[in-house]
């Protein structure tokens, strides 16, 4: 009792897959037939009135008729002329002239063989034509199962792209709408809200058989299979394209599935594992850093505390470590806090026109005691357009690069301080002669906690201050980068527009 309908949907699906273009109106017919037969009169009138040939001419002159018709309007249209045409060849052309009797009996096999003739051409022709159009539906279909598969590249996240493909397989295929069901998520995906037919129990009921089946109306579910697993179903209405091309979409459907699961899965435990990285450098790092001024904040008030008697330079000495030490456990401390934020988006920036000059002065000023005995060389045209900057800030960038300029460059090395326009933007640039940086650390030098491979032992830091300069460069809406070369030292610049 279930066989049949499906029998009789799939004979219906085919057909119109294979051959949509040769559905025609009554009138539509009528006027082919019509159109027929005034060809075979308008062969007549010529060959009668104004040329006159032999009755092989003319034949063959039908004959091609018949081919021409055949190869447009169908078989049942050239049949039609080929009778119609035998007709008129033995009326008009064959002895005895204006009677349908046929005296000579060569004349009778001349005649049968040439409607025998014309309705086997048409019949070829007719093959062929179909052969082609089906050729040329395959071939569509191919392209359109191609361009399918190419959308199903478009995204890697298995939720965007189960979101995604009933709305391609829609606009792909022409189908009214599609409908995707997938274990072990909740929801069904759909083309369009209002779908009826497509209901989850069927797609459900699809996916746990594995088979194919015809819902009501115009309605086929399919599963997605990839080899011998599936992984879901899909279900079409209004579909105008065969039962076995919606299983190579289901096919599709599913390797595509699998492939964005696989790189979703793929991605999170990359993401695990750099966070484990992560945490690993951020952990040696900070480790280090907070327990470098520990040790000397508590082996300084354990020497204070166990001699009473010392005298009053060694108490200074003591007394000025534990300052320096504190200080720099207290910008340590800092400088967490401010990424942190930076991180979260949570630092409320006070922008004003400023002119870049006194941002760099101000850095200057408060980069005394790191420059140390570095000279500054300032070159600052006069004329620099101010900019909309959170002048503190900014500050705290430009310190940020003159301390990183002094850390890596020799000791009594110049630093270079420039400044230029480009366009819309101020360009400011940090130059040291440091050892420079290869091209492969360039791209991780902004990166939080990221220090130098060669610097990480011999230069104190957390790796927290480029990362830092970078997020306020961009929460101002403007770019930092570094130019170097090995051996010659290191560039490091950035843009702020101009207010």
């Amino acid at each position: 009792m279930v066989i049949a309908p499906i029998v009789v949907e799939q004979k219906k699906i085919v057909d119109v897959s294979y051959n949509p273009f040769v559905k025609r109106t009554p009138a539509q017919t009528v006027g082919q037939y019509v159109a027929a037969a005034a060809v075979v009169f308008v062969i007549v009138m010529v060959y009668r009135r104004i040329v006159g040939v032999n009755p092989t001419t003319v034949a063959l002159t039908f004959l091609l008729g018949v081919l021409i018709v055949s190869a447009t309007w169908g078989l049942r249209c050239a049949v039609f002329m080929a009778v119609v045409s035998t007709l008129a060849f033995n009326y008009y052309f064959l002895p005895p002239v204006g009677t349908f009797t046929i005296a000579d009996p060569q004349n009778w096999a001349a005649l049968f063989a040439f409607l025998v003739t014309a309705v086997i051409a048409s019949q070829l022709s007719q093959r062929a034509r179909r052969a082609a159009r089906s050729a040329d539906e395959r071939r569509h279909e191919v392209e359109r199962l191609y361009a399918f598969s190419q959308q199903l590249l478009s995204t890697d996240n298995i939720a965007e792209l189960l979101n995604a493909i009933p709305g391609y397989i829609s606009e792909t295929f022409d189908v009214r709408a599609a409908a995707i069901w997938v274990p072990n998520r909740k929801d069904v995906y759909r083309s369009r809200l209002e779908i009826s037919g497509l209901e989850t129990q069927e797609l459900q009921s699809v996916a746990a058989r594995g088979e194919p089946k015809f819902g009501l109306g115009d309605v086929l579910f399919v599963p997605l299979r990839m080899g011998a697993k599936v992984v879901g179903s899909l279900g079409v209405a209004g579909s105008s394209v065969s039962k076995g091309t919606l299983e190579a979409v289901g096919s599709l459907v599913a390797i595509g599935i699998e492939r964005a699961g696989a790189v979703e899965k793929l991605g999170k435990t990359e993401a695990s594992r750099e966070g484990e990285q992560l945490r690993s450098a951020l952990l040696d790092s900070v480790t280090h850093e907070f327990r470098t001024p520990l040790t000397g904040i508590k082996a300084s008030a354990t020497t204070l505390l166990s001699n009473p008697n010392l005298d009053e330079s060694q108490r200074h000495e003591l007394l000025q470590v534990i300052n320096e030490e504190s200080d720099r456990l207290n910008r340590l401390i800092g400088e967490a806090a401010e990424m942190a934020q930076l991180d979260a988006n949570q630092v409320e920036l006070h922008l004003a026109p400023q002119r870049i000059q006194e941002a760099i002065e101000g850095a200057v000023e408060k980069s005394k005691q790191l420059l140390g005995s570095h000279p500054i060389e300032m070159h600052l045209p006069a004329d620099l357009p101010p900019v909309r900057i959170d002048l503190e800030r900014i500050e705290e960038v430009i310190v940020q690069l003159l301390e990183n300029a002094a850390k890596y460059s020799p000791p009594d090395a110049p630093i270079y301080l420039t400044g230029e326009q480009r366009g819309r933007m101020v360009m400011t640039s940090v130059a040291d002669r440091g050892s420079g940086i290869d091209d492969f650390e360039q791209g991780l030098i902004f990166d939080k906690f990221y220090r130098g491979r060669d610097q990480r032992l011999r230069v104190q830091g957390t790796g927290m201050g480029l990362a830092i300069a970078k997020a306020i460069v961009e929460a101002h809406g403007g770019q930092i980068g570094v130019t170097s070369q090995l051996g010659h030292g290191s560039v490091f610049y950035f843009n702020l527009p101009i207010a």
